[in-house]
């Protein structure tokens, strides 16, 4: 992964006697590592390991533990993964390892069973703008990294890479079975046969995802158009499309106009920020099929393909920092991990969380560079 250098600025002093020596027993000498599932009143099913991936970690030397019943939503039982080395354990021993891994971010509740210097490997989510959640990390001097935020070596976030191209994919799985009679549609095929044409897809939005949807849409035969409201990004997202999706600039008369023929509308984030116009809304088909990625990840349904993709960079982001001799390692010699800190020794440092939750944050590649 890649950051700068971090340490501390001069209000953050070198960590706590106590806490050094956490980290020095924990994730420095050997990185013992636990995984728990997701609450039970969340629609979150995704988890970050298989029993597989949890078995190339084991034999490395690393020691993995995990709540019991926490891979039930992508189908595989705790004795699936105790035959990979996993020690089975309850939710708080779980919680009480060096280095603890959540698909969603951790409560606060469960922050603070958490071991004081201990790290937390989550991706970005809601939690972390509860300004109850932070005060917890900060209390407690957990180092917070969010996957999906940070970048390999060569640049790319690779986490988050995954994620948007099943979220894109499954869209379209679900507009497929939405337009089918079973769906509750009118009983129509996306893609066209002999003799008919196939079915209209409109994707609004030049991210990751929305370019992985209209991709899926054309290779299942469906006329697909990908809109965006800054024509410099369609071309840029130009090379990564197949050739039979249309790039078309967001205008108000060739917007109505696409929208009166779709029969499937997925709306992502677009370079500027674009609000559907509510007067386009009675130009809709009567069976179209609506999907807004900003509002859903579509990849919960498929938890179990989530956590075979996201296993294998997780592997190797486990085994640099096990070469790193820990977290603390990584962040100090890669500017993509960094970019990924949420809180790191005690200070919030993702100045985004900070705005919104008005609490004050700095900036970790200051702190490093006053540090080292």
């Amino acid at each position: 992964m890649s950051t700068t250098n971090n340490g501390n600025d001069g209000s953050c002093t070198a960590l706590e006697p106590q806490l050094e020596e956490q980290v020095e027993k924990g994730s420095r000498s050997r990185i013992s590592v636990g995984m728990v599932g997701n609450y039970a009143d969340s629609d979150e099913t995704r988890l970050l390991l298989t029993p597989e991936a949890c078995g190339m970690l084991t034999s490395s030397g690393i020691q993995v533990s995990m709540e019991a019943g926490a891979g039930v939503d992508i189908s595989f039982s705790d004795d699936a993964y105790a035959e990979y080395g996993v020690k089975i354990v309850t939710r708080d021993e779980a919680l009480k390892q060096p280095v603890v891994l959540s698909f969603m971010p951790l409560r606060a509740k469960d922050v603070r069973k958490m071991t004081k210097g201990a790290a937390l490997l989550c991706m970005m989510g809601h939690d972390l703008f509860e300004p109850a959640t932070i005060k917890a990390l900060l209390s407690q001097h957990i180092d917070t990294g969010c996957l999906d935020n940070m970048y390999s070596h060569h640049d790319i976030p690779i986490f988050a890479n995954i994620l948007d191209e099943i979220d894109g994919r499954v869209a379209v799985m679900y507009a497929e079975e939405a337009l089918s009679y079973l769906g509750g549609g009118k009983g129509v095929l996306l893609a066209g046969v002999a003799g008919l044409n196939p079915c209209e897809v409109m994707v609004i939005g030049s991210s990751s995802a929305c370019v992985h949807a209209a991709n899926a849409a054309a290779a299942n035969g469906a006329k697909c158009v990908i809109m965006d409201n800054d024509v410099s990004a369609l071309e840029t997202i130009r090379p990564s499309l197949m050739p039979q999706v249309e790039l078309v600039a967001i205008h108000p008369r060739v917007l109505a106009n696409r929208v009166k023929t779709a029969d499937v509308i997925i709306l992502g984030s677009t370079t500027r920020e674009f609000k559907f116009p509510q007067v386009l809304s009675s130009q809709l088909k009567d069976n179209v099929y609506v999907l807004d990625l900003n509002e859903m990840h579509p990849s919960v349904s498929v938890p179990r393909t989530v956590a075979m993709a996201i296993s294998n960079p997780l592997i190797n982001f486990f085994e640099e920092m096990k070469i790193n001799e820990g977290l603390d390692g990584m962040v100090a010699t890669t500017a993509g991990v960094q970019n990924g800190m949420v809180t790191y020794r005690g200070k919030l440092v993702d100045k985004l969380i900070g705005s919104y939750t008005a609490m004050p944050s700095v900036d970790i590649r200051v702190m490093l560079s006053t540090t080292n």
